[in-house]
Formats: C-alpha cells, sequence, structure tokens
C-alpha cells in the first residue's frame, strides 16, 4: 500500500487525499473540490434556467442538492428524463419517481440536455492529477453516505437500524467494505466505477478519523463522545478504545447550538431515545448492550463545527479537520488489510 487516494464524498465538498508511503501526512497532497451532487445541481440550474428539458443517465449517486434541483426544474413544468439507474439517485422506488414527473427512459429524447449522474468523475480527477504530474494510484478508498436500498418506510429509520446492527461489534474496521452488503447500493454503484475500491459510511469515516487526534485517542481510552458536524448529517459516537458502543445520527440543520449541546449531554448520559431523535426530524439513537460507564470528553469535528460549545475539543488530526474522513479511511484500511494484501 505505497499510494492510496482515500475520497471523502460529502453532501458539499469532496475531500481528496492523495497518501504515500514515507510522508509525512501534512505533507500529502490535498483537494478539497465541490461534490458530485453540488456539480450536478448547477448543470440542472442552468438547463431551468435556460429553459431546457434534461436527461439523467450514468448511475445511482447522493441525491441532497441535485434532488432539490430536479423538483424546482419540474415546478418550472419542464421535462425530466431519466434511466432506471440515474432515477435511483431521487428514489429507492421509481413508482414515486414518477409520481414526481419524471419519465424514465433508457433512451435520450430529442432535444434533451444530457447530464451524467455519478459520486466521481475519473477522468477529471485523473486530469487534476496529471496537470501536476502525479499519477492515479491503483489503490482508492472511498466514502459516501449510503441510507440502504428502502423502497417503502422511512429510509431514515432503516439506515439507523444498519448502525443498531453495527452497534452488535462495534468495530469500525468492519465496515470499510472490499465487497459492501446488497443493500448499501449507493457503495455498489462506486464499486461499478472503480472495482478495485475499498468503501465506507462518511459518519464512520469521520469517526475513526477523529480518533487520528493523539489527544482524541488518548482520552477516548477511558470513554469520549465523537461528534462530526457535516453540512447534512451530525453523527456523534459514543467510543472506549477504538470500540463503538453508542450512535446518535440528526440532521444538521435541524440543530443549533443549544440543541446539540442539549441532545449530546442526554446522549451520554445515554437518556435519549431513537423514537425521539426520529420525531425530531433526525434518523436516531442506539447503546450497545455494554455502553456502561461514563463519556466525560467531548471532541467535535466537521465543517459546521462552529455550531458546538467552545468547551468542545476541536480535533485536527495532522493539522486537518476537512480531511478527517480522509483520515479515518486510511486507518481502517490499515487496520483491514494484512501487510501482505496489496490494495
Amino acid at each position: 500500500m505505497d499510494r492510496v487516494l482515500a475520497i471523502d464524498i460529502g453532501a458539499h465538498t469532496q475531500d481528496i487525499l492523495l497518501w504515500e508511503e514515507g510522508e509525512e501526512p501534512e505533507n500529502c497532497f490535498k483537494l478539497v473540490l465541490p461534490s458530485q451532487t453540488e456539480l450536478v445541481a448547477g448543470r440542472i440550474r442552468e438547463a431551468t434556467r435556460r429553459r431546457l428539458d434534461i436527461f439523467l443517465c450514468g448511475d445511482l449517486m447522493g441525491g441532497g442538492p441535485c434532488t432539490a434541483a430536479v423538483r424546482d426544474h419540474l415546478a418550472q413544468q419542464l421535462g425530466v428524463f431519466a434511466t432506471t439507474a440515474a432515477a435511483l439517485t431521487l428514489h429507492d422506488n421509481l413508482d414515486r419517481v414518477r409520481a414526481m414527473g419524471v419519465v424514465l427512459t433508457e433512451e435520450a429524447p430529442v432535444k434533451t440536455c444530457k447530464i451524467g449522474m455519478r459520486d466521481l468523475d475519473l477522468p477529471a480527477l485523473k486530469l487534476a492529477l496529471k496537470l501536476f504530474d502525479l499519477d492515479m494510484p491503483a489503490a482508492v478508498a472511498v466514502a459516501v453516505q449510503d441510507h440502504g436500498f428502502c423502497p417503502t418506510g422511512s429510509n431514515r429509520v432503516y439506515r439507523f437500524n444498519i448502525w443498531e446492527e453495527f452497534l452488535k461489534h462495534g468495530q469500525l474496521k468492519e465496515i470499510l467494505y472490499d465487497v459492501p452488503p446488497r443493500d448499501l447500493t449507493r457503495m455498489e454503484a462506486i464499486k461499478r466505477l472503480l472495482p478495485r475500491a475499498y468503501v465506507m459510511d462518511t459518519c464512520a469515516a469521520a469517526i475513526r478519523g477523529a480518533l487520528c487526534d493523539p489527544c482524541v485517542a488518548d482520552r477516548a481510552k477511558d470513554g469520549a463522545i465523537l461528534v462530526n458536524v457535516g453540512n447534512q448529517h451530525t453523527v456523534a459516537a459514543l467510543v472506549r478504545g477504538t470500540r463503538v458502543l453508542g450512535l446518535f445520527e440528526h440532521h444538521t440543520d435541524c440543530l443549533d447550538g443549544a440543541a446539540l449541546a442539549s441532545w449530546i449531554e442526554r446522549f451520554a448520559r445515554q437518556e435519549a431515545k431513537s423514537d425521539e431523535v426520529l420525531e425530531d426530524g433526525g434518523h436516531g439513537c442506539g447503546y450497545a448492550a455494554d455502553a456502561a460507564g461514563s463519556f466525560p470528553f467531548v471532541s467535535v469535528t466537521g465543517p459546521r463545527r462552529s455550531v458546538a460549545p467552545p468547551e468542545w475539543y476541536r480535533a485536527v488530526p495532522y493539522g486537518d479537520t476537512m480531511l478527517v474522513g480522509c483520515f479515518g479511511l486510511l486507518a481502517a484500511l490499515r487496520e483491514k488489510s494484512p501487510p501482505h494484501r496489496s490494495v
């Protein structure tokens, strides 16, 4: 594993680290770029401005901004056509996609603006590296947030059910996948683009990355709460050593500083209930069977960490809070891969 490209794909940015064996992490090359969902949303909005019907093709990717842009496009009485694979970005239930007004077709209708859907633009990444005389590494690890395939019911509940299964063992390296579970369809889409890539959930990568800060790792020996305030999602974990004993996940836009502090105080005492979080607009909250004890130390990372109370420790693994997910990917990869294995 001499060189690894670690890519953490969020709702607003994609954070990229080119890690090289023997190089100081601070000296490894980094990029913080707009996420593909932001770029696709921009292309849809431009088509809306030009009053053009659009044809979405490619594959399943993260929704968020691009889904909102599709809804706005339809609201302007403009046509949206999509392949089945691309349409799954909008919802796992294709009947609901049709009900939005999207027409499913595998062929581009005439006079439509073609817009490619994918979480990674590999030609663009390769070109960006080539412009600085850098080659694309053979080893790639990618983090995306995957709700799981949920055509009926709440995808927030479905996603948190996945977390509750994880809490039975609580080892982050176990959810860095070479072959992801079949219901993690966004990760499967990454594997179709990059068959040799390892994939991981963004929230798990952020938790593992925070532990790369020596202060966090030291305090976690006795019990710590690791919070990541992302652009769309906020996740918190009760951690002892490297074992995750509890998880809390909410939508960042639902939380101001007081609400976040209140939730985390209750989470630390294991008093926050999953139904309460769900009713408040979040995903849920859960605890391992052996989650006893106190968690007196709180650290925070993430691009919207400014909402957190000032007394929480601002974790900066290798001096860079924006690359927390990338460092988490690398740490999980080292722990999971036998030394002799080429990734």
